[in-house]
Parts: C-alpha cells; structure tokens; sequence
C-alpha cells in the first residue's frame, strides 16, 4: 500500500490527539458543582448508613465499580436488570455475590429529588467506591465525574473479567486491555483487603490440585488445612467461604503482607509473589502502607476514566433505561 502523503498525516494525527483530548477532558473533578453542590453529602451519607446496618456493603461497592468498568467502561451497566430477552450483566455468574445494588438506588432517589436529571447511576458508583474505601480507613481522593450511562448489558460479557483462577501473565493482558499497567494491576488488587469470597472460587487450590500436589504448593501449608476444614467436599453450604484478608472490615496493607506469607486465598492474588515482574510491588506495599494508599487512589482514578458508550444518557431509575 503506498504511503499516506505528509498533508494528509497531520490532519489525521491531529483528529485522533483532538478526540483522545476530548474523551479525557469529558471527567472533571467539579462536574456537579454547579448543578448539584449536595452530591457528595447525599452519597456518602447513604453509603455510611447501608454500612452500618451491613459491614459487607463497602466490599460489595468496591466490586461493583471494578466489575462495572471492567466490562464496556465505567457506565453502570452492571445496574441493569434483566429482562425476558435479555440476561444483564448483574446476573452473570460472576456477579452473583456483588448485591447491595439497592444502595445505589437509594442514593439515586434522594439524588432525584434534590438534582433531578442530572447525576448519572455511573457517577454514583463511582463516588460509592471512594467513600467505602476512605470509611473503612483508606485514602480519599477527588472523584472525576461527567460519565454518562449505558443502554446496554449482557450476562456473556462477564467472561471478560479477569478470574480468580488467573496467573500473572492473564492479569496482566486483562488489565492492559483496559489501559492499566502492572502496578495498576497489583495495587487495584489490594482492594481484596475488603472482602469475603465463597469456597467455590478456590477450593480447586485445596483438593486434588494437581498429580503430585493435593494441595497448592504455593500455599501456607496451616492456612490450607484450615481452608480445608472449611470447605469440604462435597460442600453442601454455598454460603461458607474466607475473608481475604485477616482484617477484612479495614482498608490497609495487610493483604500484600498476607501473599507474602502464603495466604493468598485466590490464585490470582498469591501469584503475585511468584513472578518477579510483580512480586517486589507486593513487597513494597507490604513495607510502606501510604505507596499503597497513594498507588490504590492513582489506579483508581485510571480505572475510572475507562469510559463507557459516547451514546449514553442519565438515567432516571438505575435499574432500567429511559
């Protein structure tokens, strides 16, 4: 193919910076200060109360925002509800212990109410997702807002997300494909420090894992016996399963200080410590509690700049479109 003449190089070259420009300019940290100064008080106040009367509210958000902008961006798509022709993304398998949607139907009622029209359920999200943090003892940092919502959802997009059964070199190609490095990788899964996973997603680690290992090698030998005991097969108890850290109500650095001593509970996250592109991340988050916090609120912001659909609309119930 012959070469594009240099006339026709530089308006192209300058389309693609002016439209790259555009989509970064489009979230900004005051959005809303014109149209609804009561924003950030409405959630965090609804946030705090759901928390309160559910400590698993803080961990159920956090994944919420992962999930939602892992899919087609941060555009609360994982909001949708099904409907009898569509299966939305929320009742995806991997979705299924996200819940606590009602919070942010509840912060978007009041919302409607002082700012009608005007704050998106993607907006909420991620709002949300800084206030569990910060409340359970993480950084706070200044959300950018703008985004608008989705008008699509589908339960066979969650295969995109990355699987508790993955190995470094998977996380790594999953993450990039949203624009996020190796330390965005490894510092974003330090918001495992929050939460709570069933046996279902690791018991493959503690039985028959593989012709010479019962157990994974990789795991703390105690720990392992004691996740054992805990899931049993046949397990007839979908509701048992393991903090994922050992404080697990506390944003901290507890949970790289737990890989590095063999208590990773998913493979994902205790892969970490045996690849060296990632390891001495975790080794210096384990060390230095503020990296993690400065690195955890950067990849944050990364992440929510994964913006969704340019068609998108505000919508007036986050659980359907307008």
């Amino acid at each position: 193919m012959a070469p594009l003449p240099s006339k026709t190089i530089f308006p192209i070259i300058f389309l693609l910076f002016t439209i790259f420009s555009l989509s970064k300019a489009e979230l900004d940290a005051h959005y809303y200060d014109q149209t609804c100064t009561q924003l950030e008080k409405i959630i965090s106040e609804t946030v705090l109360n759901a928390s309160m009367h559910d400590p698993k509210v803080p961990a159920r958000i956090l994944r919420m925002f992962f999930h939602d902008c892992f899919i087609r961006g941060c555009d609360a798509s994982i909001l949708l509800d099904s409907t009898s022709t569509n299966q939305a993304e929320k009742d995806g398998p991997p979705n299924n212990s996200v819940r606590s949607f009602y919070v942010i139907d509840d912060a978007k009622k009041k919302l409607e109410l002082a700012c009608p029209r005007t704050v998106s359920c993607a907006d909420i999200i991620a709002i949300s997702a800084r206030d569990v943090v910060a409340m359970s003892g993480g950084p706070y940092w200044n959300v950018l807002k703008g985004r608008k919502d989705g008008r699509v959802s589908k339960a066979s997009d969650t295969i995109n997300l990355p699987s508790p059964t993955f190995n470094v070199s998977q996380l790594i190609q999953s993450f990039a494909k949203r624009g996020l490095g190796v330390k965005d990788m490894v510092a974003l899964s330090g918001g495992h420090t929050l939460g709570f996973s069933h046996c279902s997603s690791f018991e493959a680690r503690l039985h028959n894992f593989s012709s010479f290992h019962d157990i994974d090698p990789s795991m703390n030998t105690e720990f392992a016996l004691d996740l054992r005991k805990k899931c049993p097969r046949p397990n007839n108890d979908g509701d048992v399963g393991q903090f994922l850290d050992s404080t697990a109500s506390v944003f901290d650095n507890d949970y790289y200080k737990q890989l590095l001593a063999g208590k990773g509970v998913f493979n994902s996250d205790q892969s970490l410590v045996g690849d060296y592109r990632t390891r001495w991340i975790v080794e210096a988050f384990a060390r230095d509690q503020s990296l993690f916090f400065k690195e955890f609120a950067t990849s944050m912001l990364k992440l929510g700049n994964v913006i969704g659909s340019e068609n998108g609309e505000v919508r007036l119930n986050c659980r359907i479109v307008n």
